[in-house]
């Protein structure tokens, strides 16, 4: 690993060597790929929306059995065992808690007298405002570069008017792939950067090999933005399904929609007045209509059958733009060391313009 070359608000507040931000991917960011980004000296989130409270605690247990460094869990603010959640966080030392959504203030407080680091996921000016007013640490911003749940703004425009409207860090995401992009973000005001897609398609990520092709195989217009298969914007690979998705109507995408919603219920281990209360949760934190809540259960069942196992005509492969620049699989350490020299070259080359 490559001794410290950039110091930077992030680096010193979650006590990481390097300002790369490994992200929180459902069914992606498991135990191997979060220590291999920490032992790197990166931030790995572990992704625990998709896990049961026992399967997050399991999976913690094991980051920590990998790696000595700081690491973090993204966590569903409106889930309704999100309090229980946190308190795993707290009894097993986790230094950052990352939230897909903002936190209710006193749940911000309760993780701070802990000292473990709030970053949430925001996507608006405004939305940053509210989240540092309640005591947040930093907050993460992606562009509509990023994969997964994603908005229409680019992140060179995102980025700047969340830095001119906080004053804790910002954390870029969204399009970032290599030390230029870093390099870029720092110049502009930020931490740090996030990179989902660009960690996914490494040797440590638990995604099968026959599906890490199909997204070196992808071109700069492999992806696509669609709303049909949970109700929100949603950017992920080109393949059949999602053509089939996009063109078919609701009625049509039911009967596959209630089966999906069905295993998500058995995989969960919740029952239906959990699903309902969870349900409810998200539709006030969301904004969601009911149609929406229910395409958004099947999206578990869906990236499961695409990342984890390898089915891409019976699930969906979220991925972010950059998918069509890349064309390898490094290690974390072998990613991350390449980053971050590259992005401390640049920054000393752009020096040299000033008079």
């Amino acid at each position: 690993m490559i001794e410290q070359l950039l110091t930077t608000p992030l680096t010193e507040l979650a006590g990481i060597q390097h300002p790369v931000v490994q992200t929180g991917m459902g069914w992606v960011a498991g135990p191997r790929l979060v220590s291999g980004t920490a032992n790197a000296g990166g931030l790995g989130i572990l992704a625990s929306a998709t896990m049961t409270l026992a399967e997050l605690e399991k999976a913690i247990v094991e980051v920590k059995g990998r790696t000595d460094k700081p690491f973090g869990v993204n966590l569903r603010a409106d889930a309704g065992d999100a309090g229980d959640r946190c308190q795993l966080l707290i009894d097993h030392g986790v230094k950052v808690a990352s939230f897909a959504l903002a936190p209710k203030p006193e749940l911000i407080a309760k993780l701070k007298e802990h000292d473990i680091v709030v970053i949430p996921s925001i996507g608006a000016p405004k939305h940053a405002k509210k989240v540092a007013s309640w005591g947040a640490d930093a907050v993460m911003i992606q562009g509509g570069e990023g994969g997964g749940h994603t908005g229409n703004v680019p992140t060179t425009l995102l980025l700047p008017t969340v830095l001119d409207a906080v004053d804790i860090p910002v954390i870029a995401a969204g399009g970032f792939f290599d030390g230029r992009g870093l390099a870029a973000a720092l110049s502009y005001g930020a931490a740090g950067v996030g990179m989902g897609t660009r960690f996914l398609l490494t040797q440590d990520s638990r995604v099968p090999d026959a599906v890490k092709q199909r997204y070196l195989d992808a071109d700069l217009n492999g992806t696509v933005v669609t709303a049909k298969v949970d109700g929100m914007p949603h950017r992920m690979l080109k393949t059949d399904l999602v053509d089939s998705v996009e063109e078919s109507s609701l009625v049509r995408r039911l009967g596959p929609t209630t089966r999906r919603t069905l295993a998500f219920k058995k995989m969960s281990g919740m029952s239906w007045r959990e699903l309902i209360k969870d349900g409810q949760a998200m539709k006030h934190g969301q904004d969601r209509t009911w149609t929406q809540l229910v395409l958004a259960a099947n999206t578990p069942m869906m990236l499961k059958a695409g990342l984890v196992e390898g089915d891409p005509t019976a699930g969906v492969l979220a991925s972010g733009q950059v998918v069509g620049v890349i064309d390898d699989l490094p290690t974390c350490e072998e990613l991350i060391d390449r980053v971050v020299t590259q992005a401390a070259a640049e920054l000393k080359r752009t020096a040299t313009y000033l008079v």
